[in-house]
């Protein structure tokens, strides 16, 4: 699991959360690299573990209610101008390491707010908590819904 985010701009930090959750409770089969908001300066550690498959978890501002999640297709992030706090669109990332994975998924958790030093809203916070619960009984797309433009 690559998580992209900045923990101190608010609701962007769903993804580094998540990566504190899998450090403080592993989850076997998932190893966890924090990206913060530069994820391609790690894109060396994923392709080292060759993993099958990698999921990307990162806040996506995508129009819907804060704390919603969707699996979002790589192949339409370019195209939908998603929200991004990072040096490099995700886009990019995940087009270089296509090479390398097999499968990648992009799970979006809708902010609310996303500034420096703002607080997470509790409808994120639970965002997290749910994709954490997920981990250890992941199949296909863990159970979440497709983003289909909504």
């Amino acid at each position: 699991m690559l998580a992209v985010g900045n923990s101190m701009m608010g609701d962007d930090g769903a993804g580094p959360m998540l990566f504190d959750l899998m450090q403080q409770t592993p989850i076997d089969g998932w190893v966890a690299i924090n990206g913060g908001s530069s994820p391609e300066s790690v894109s060396h550690q994923v392709r080292a573990l060759k993993p099958q498959r990698l999921l990307i978890v990162d806040a996506a501002d995508i129009g819907l209610a804060p704390g919603e999640i969707r699996v979002i297709d790589p192949d339409d992030i370019a195209e939908m101008f998603i929200m991004s706090t990072h040096n490099l669109p995700l886009n990019f990332l995940i087009d270089q390491l296509k090479e390398d994975v097999g499968e990648i998924i992009f799970l979006g958790i809708q902010p609310d707010l996303v500034g420096f030093y703002m607080p997470m809203n509790d409808k994120v916070v639970a965002a997290v908590e749910q994709v954490y619960q997920a981990l250890p009984t992941w199949e296909g797309v863990g159970g979440f819904r497709l983003f289909e433009g909504e």
